[in-house]
């Protein structure tokens, strides 16, 4: 049995302005439903503060595609968001993988949760992967080795681009823009044309630019597991 934990914001609204946000439900589904119809693989949810994970509107309605509809649609999976377990409720020695969903809300949430980086450190250092997707990379940016070295500091990585958060109209109410931050802490940062599936797996490391990576994203880390 493969585990993998599946990581999620509670923030539901911009620090910055008065909008909703919350998950991209799509950089859900899309990984989950690769994993889901395999009784070898066990996947867990989890977010920063436990309970409830907010679904950014914006994902939602027209940007609901057919796979991710039925999800919404589906009462049980929809409860799980509602009922996520809090870091101190699991352990990392139980998972093989980690993986962090996206949303403008993980910018506050992610990036200096020390449960979170403890989780991805350990996960990483006991063999298993770690990954993440769009603004979901942020929980990458300050993960350390018990070497002191950050985890990406020689890895290739991919996130949500400038030009990407220029064109969600988004650049002045983030907090920091995720690709300038990745190029300061990573090894290389890589990119293809916006809002395209793009993956980058350098070790046991994967990144996804955007929200249609996510399905990409999934397909590196199953084949990471062996699956």
């Amino acid at each position: 049995m493969k585990k993998i934990l599946v990581v999620l914001t509670n923030v539901d609204k911009y620090a910055t302005k008065d909008e909703p946000t919350g998950l991209w439900l799509s950089e859900a589904t899309h990984f989950i439903e690769e994993f889901d119809h395999n009784d070898n693989v066990q996947i867990d949810l989890v977010s920063p503060n436990g309970g409830n994970v907010p679904l950014d509107p914006k994902s939602l309605g027209d940007s609901l595609d057919a796979s991710t509809k039925a999800y919404f649609e589906n009462e049980s999976f929809m409860n799980k968001l509602k009922n996520t377990l809090k870091p101190s409720e699991v352990s990392a020695s139980d998972y093989d993988a980690i993986y962090f969903t996206g949303g403008h809300g993980t910018m506050w949430d992610f990036p200096d949760n020390a449960e979170l980086q403890a989780l991805s450190r350990d996960i990483y250092e006991k063999g298993g992967v770690v990954s993440g997707v769009c603004h979901g990379v942020t929980a990458l940016l300050n993960v350390k080795l018990s070497n002191g070295l950050l985890l990406i500091n020689d890895k290739k990585v991919s996130g949500f681009t400038n030009e990407e958060e220029e064109l969600a109209q988004q650049t002045k109410y983030v907090p920091f823009l995720l690709e300038d931050a990745l190029r300061e802490r990573a090894s290389e940062y890589v990119k293809s044309s916006p809002y395209t599936s793009y993956v980058t797996t350098d070790g046991r490391v994967v990144t996804g630019q955007n929200p249609q990576s996510s399905k990409a994203v999934a397909e590196s880390v199953k084949e990471l597991l062996g699956l």
